[in-house]
C-alpha cells in the first residue's frame, strides 16, 4: 500500500512552482529585514526595493497563466526585477538599511532565484523545440502545441 499522499493542485497553477513560493518568501523576507528608513529618500529606496521584490513573484504568476513564449517573457522580466533588488540591496548596505549579513542574505535568495528562473526557461525551451521538432516531422500542425501554458510543465521550479 503506498502511503504517500498526493498534495492537492492548487486552483491557482502558479502557486504550485516552487519559484513562486521562493519570490514570495524573498518579498516577506525583505519586509522583516530591512532597516526602518529614516528620512524620505530611504523611504523611497525601501519602497522600491519591496516594488521590485514584489514584481519577481508577480511576473511569475502573470506569465504563467500564458503561452510558453509569453511565460519564457515574463520570466525575463522577473529576472530585471532581481537585477534592480541587487542594486537597491546594495544601495540598502551602503546607507545603512542592511548590515553586511542581510546584505548578503539578500544577495543569496536573489542568486537562487536566478539560478530557478534560468532552469525555469531552459526547461521551457526544450519544451517549445521538441515541439518544432514534432511539427516539422508531422504533416499536419498542432494547434496547442503553441499556446501550452503552466499545465504542461513541471512545478519543481
Amino acid at each position: 500500500m503506498d502511503n504517500t499522499q498526493e498534495k492537492p493542485v492548487s486552483f491557482f497553477r502558479f502557486e504550485d512552482l516552487r519559484i513562486y513560493a521562493k519570490a514570495t518568501d524573498y518579498s516577506t523576507w525583505i519586509i522583516n529585514n530591512i532597516g526602518q528608513p529614516e528620512d524620505d529618500m530611504q523611504r523611497n529606496l525601501v519602497n522600491s526595493l519591496c516594488h521590485s521584490s514584489y514584481d519577481i513573484a508577480l511576473n511569475i504568476a502573470e506569465g504563467s497563466s500564458r503561452n510558453k513564449n509569453q511565460f519564457e517573457h515574463y520570466l525575463k522580466i522577473s529576472k530585471s526585477a532581481i537585477r534592480e533588488c541587487i542594486v537597491f540591496t546594495a544601495i540598502a548596505a551602503n546607507i545603512g538599511l542592511f548590515d553586511e549579513e542581510r546584505c548578503n542574505q539578500s544577495r543569496e535568495y536573489l542568486m537562487e532565484l536566478t539560478r530557478m528562473i534560468g532552469a525555469l526557461i531552459i526547461s521551457l525551451q526544450r519544451g517549445s523545440s521538441r515541439r518544432r521538432d514534432e511539427y516539422e516531422t508531422e504533416e499536419t500542425p498542432n494547434e496547442e502545441s503553441n499556446t501550452s501554458d503552466i499545465d504542461s510543465i513541471d512545478t519543481d521550479f
